[in-house]
């Protein structure tokens, strides 16, 4: 019998990861890895670890940007892949009503009692797009308000509320859009008092630079939109499924009901990519009209069995391990201990964040020695101090972390939310001997720190 031999190819040609994406695919990818020292070899994972051809441990504090709400290779999720491949169902007709994405759509809801109903894609950027495309066509309006700073995808309709220029250079023109302060709600009502505006799409916690909405500001907000017959879009695609410590993160603040919510990332355990797009009804209806524009907005690949089946699974799994209130307490008790930090290292200037989604921002030192070192990083490339951070943390500590953004001295810890105790201890030892090493008279950081340097100015 011929065939796949997936383990034997792997055996043969895994050790060519690092060449073949350089060879193939996005060529930087490699050369930024070789750089800052991240050209790991992981040979497998499970849960929140990951371990090399060593086999060291390695602690993931990042989750694949999200996607790992459950960690890696849950059982519940791994059976529930299983029983739907062994079911050999009519996956993706076109023309019936499969039982599992209607399950999902059910389950989903229980989570947003006043949407009605769900369109699935296939990832966060997706479920954006939906949402843009829904409420221009329901309200009969073309601009869309976002955020500065936000982030809500990178094809053309979500970079177009996208409030990151290095995103958006070079692929003009985009959709009709106009970035507004978050919190700036006097902004906000003038935009609205236009007369144009379809929607205001807002991540409830930034993922860059990990900022929440300020208080009050998503029910005000909220307000002043169905004021001006305009539809609030919450971006929930990382924010979402446990990660702050409610099932939703606009759930922090009380009466807000977006019009449209948009889920992704962990709602697929980690196998196979889904997004969701949950919508008030008279929304739905108004896009889907009649028979004629039955497939007026669609995804090839969407709502197929075995996304669904993740889905599901993941729900399950949520619910029976109690996994968002697990996150809200982890998330507490790790975000305390680092806060308690602030005032120990001048370098650290704030610990912020909600549940398991945590920014630790780092500042201009006060002493001497330390500002001459901080301000010879800035004038190079502003970033590379939380780079330095990040670094010895994989290499000296064997823990994943990643600023949260570019030109950013933010790292996120966005961890699977089934840590506990004992990663929070492991995560804080070595963060506290990361900082230790940074205030030092000497240290290893600093070495990197000019390493950093000379590579930023070769590469403006």
């Amino acid at each position: 019998m011929t065939g796949l031999d997936l383990t034997a190819l792997l055996a043969e040609r895994g050790g060519e990861r690092y060449e073949l994406h350089a060879r193939h695919l996005n060529h930087q990818l490699p050369r930024m890895l070789h750089t800052i020292g991240f050209d790991k070899v992981y040979e497998r994972a499970q849960g929140a670890y990951f371990w090399d051809t060593d086999g060291q441990d390695y602690l993931d504090m990042l989750a694949g940007f999200g996607v790992m709400g459950l960690g890696r290779h849950h059982p519940v999720v791994r059976k529930a892949l299983h029983d739907v491949l062994d079911a050999e169902l009519p996956d993706l007709t076109r023309f019936d009503c499969p039982p599992l994405p209607g399950l999902l759509a059910e389950k989903l809801l229980t989570y947003a009692p006043h949407l009605d109903r769900v369109f699935f894609g296939n990832s966060g950027t997706e479920a954006v797009e939906t949402a843009l495309k829904f409420a221009r066509y329901a309200t009969g309006r073309g601009r869309i308000l976002y955020c500065t700073h936000a982030f809500h995808g990178l094809t053309t309709g979500s970079l177009s509320v996208n409030g990151e220029d290095g995103f958006r250079d070079g692929f003009a023109p985009l959709l009709p859009d106009t970035a507004l302060e978050m919190g700036d709600l006097d902004a906000l009502e003038r935009e609205l008092k236009r007369g144009d505006v379809a929607a205001f799409v807002v991540e409830p916690i930034q993922g860059k630079g990990v900022h929440p909405t300020p208080p009050g500001f998503l029910r005000a907000a909220q307000e002043l939109l169905h004021r001006h017959k305009a539809l609030l879009i919450a971006d929930e695609v990382q924010t979402g499924l446990g990660r702050t410590g409610d099932f939703f993160a606009y759930q922090h603040e009380d009466g807000v009901e977006p019009d449209l919510v948009c889920v992704a990332k962990a709602l697929s355990g980690g196998y196979v990519p889904v997004g969701a797009t949950l919508g008030k009804d008279w929304i739905f209806k108004k896009v889907y009209s009649s028979m004629d524009r039955v497939l007026v907005h669609s995804a090839s690949f969407g709502a197929n069995a075995q996304a669904m089946a993740a889905g599901l699974a993941v729900l399950a799994v949520m619910e029976d391990e109690q996994i968002v209130a697990g996150a809200r307490h982890t998330g507490d008790l790790l975000r305390s201990r680092l806060a308690a930090l602030v005032d120990k290292y001048e370098l650290l200037h704030d610990v912020r964040g909600r549940g398991l989604m945590i920014g630790i921002e780092f500042g201009r030192p006060t002493s001497l020695g330390l500002r001459g070192r901080w301000t010879m990083l800035q004038a190079a490339r502003k970033g590379l101090f939380a780079q330095m951070v990040v670094v010895p943390l994989l290499q000296r500590h064997r823990i994943l972390t990643q600023v949260s953004g570019d030109h950013l001295e933010v790292i996120k810890l966005i961890p699977p939310l089934i840590i506990g105790e004992r990663e929070v201890d492991r995560f804080v030892e070595a963060f506290t001997a990361v900082m230790d090493d940074a205030h030092g008279s000497g240290g290893l950081m600093w070495d990197f720190g000019r390493t950093l340097v000379k590579q930023a100015l070769q590469t403006r």
